[in-house]
């Protein structure tokens, strides 16, 4: 075959943010290296003011393969980290991936491959949360299950088909600077923000469980309640955002939280029967907590319902709390959606996305 009919798999670039990652960096770059997919490969990691040895760590990876390469992000944020990323990268295909997640071995291959079936420009697939320990055991299982994170199917698995976001993330180059990357101001929810105005200029994105990444939960309760807590702060931002987007399930936890509240308060206050809120809780989170835990060690299936109430919370904690002074700096940074005009359109050369 000729290469007309045979065309060479296109090249990838895989855009990591790090800060303070030196328990999994290693780990995570290596599954990044060792992929099946057989078109050439970068690796750009965007380092941001860790405390401990990451900066480390990652010149050792770049020493050991010319495939490596570092920026800067002195700010430290997420979005800031991915746009420098972005911009030093230099492959029509562009992979996200975070400090403490492991790609599966066909992970990159079978996205460059959705990316060509589906005609998306950005396909992803599940969060694939796996401890290594008795806490991180039951915090995976708090996120894997439903009655953990509602039916977010990058969280629970689902159907292959179109969807508003997807974990990380593979986009077509020309979609990501079409659309001028992250939006900075997003500093946590900025992939359902940069998606959001990917499907407003009339792209897909695309789920597939065949996607997988297996991420490393917090290690901490500490730990996990700032994460959730971010999460809900956040979330609140993207409902005043975009208040279409608001469904029961973003609803659920700061409802729980205010119940268990009033519970409390109404039961110490005025009556004990106001404390069977609270007990209800308790009691279908414990519940929940048998069939996520099966299979676990007996110390993991014990902290399960301790995860799950850190994890609604404070997640309702940070909802409700999210002020409103966030929500409006963060709308006037609104980007529009940007359409390609026809003048943009024209034929791609050899080794770009469109060949996909």
């Amino acid at each position: 075959m000729n290469a007309a009919t045979n065309p060479a798999p296109p090249a990838v670039s895989v855009i990591m943010p790090v800060l303070n990652e030196e328990r999994h960096l290693r780990n995570a770059v290596r599954h990044i290296l060792e992929q099946d997919h057989p078109g050439e490969l970068e690796v750009v990691i965007a380092l941001g003011p860790s405390t401990d040895r990451t900066d480390a760590i990652a010149a050792e990876l770049a020493a050991e393969d010319p495939r490596v390469r570092t920026v800067p992000n002195p700010t430290g944020r997420t979005p800031a980290a991915l746009n420098a990323a972005i911009k030093a990268s230099r492959h029509p295909v562009v992979v996200r991936v975070d400090g403490h997640g492991m790609l599966s071995p066909d992970y990159i291959a079978t996205a460059v491959r959705l990316l060509d079936e589906t005609g998306a420009a950005n396909v992803g697939g599940i969060m694939h949360a796996e401890g290594e320990n008795d806490w991180e055991h039951a915090v995976a299982a708090a996120m894997t299950a439903k009655i953990g994170v509602g039916n977010a199917a990058f969280h629970t698995g689902g159907a292959a088909a179109p969807a508003d976001t997807v974990y990380l993330g593979v986009f077509r180059r020309e979609v990501l600077e079409q659309q001028g990357g992250y939006n900075e101001e997003f500093i946590r929810a900025q992939d359902w923000e940069l998606n959001y105005r990917i499907r407003e200029a009339g792209h897909l994105i695309w789920f597939s469980p065949d996607l997988r990444v297996s991420y490393r939960p917090r290690p901490s309760v500490r730990a996990l309640a700032k994460q959730y807590k971010d999460y809900g702060r956040w979330r609140r931002v993207v409902t005043r955002y975009h208040r279409g987007s608001v469904n029961l399930r973003y609803l659920a936890a700061p409802v729980a939280l205010l119940a268990n509240a009033a519970g409390l308060v109404v039961g110490v206050a005025v009556t004990p029967w106001a404390l069977l809120v609270p007990a209800a809780y308790l009691a279908g989170i414990t519940a929940g907590s048998l069939p996520a835990g099966r299979g676990l060690p007996f110390g993991a299936r014990l902290r399960i319902p301790l995860a799950l109430a850190t994890m609604h919370m404070c997640w309702g904690y940070g909802f409700l709390t999210s002020p409103r002074s966030l929500a409006r700096r963060v709308i006037a940074s609104r980007r529009p959606a940007v359409v390609a005009e026809p003048a943009q359109q024209a034929q791609p050369s050899a080794g770009t996305t469109a060949d996909l």
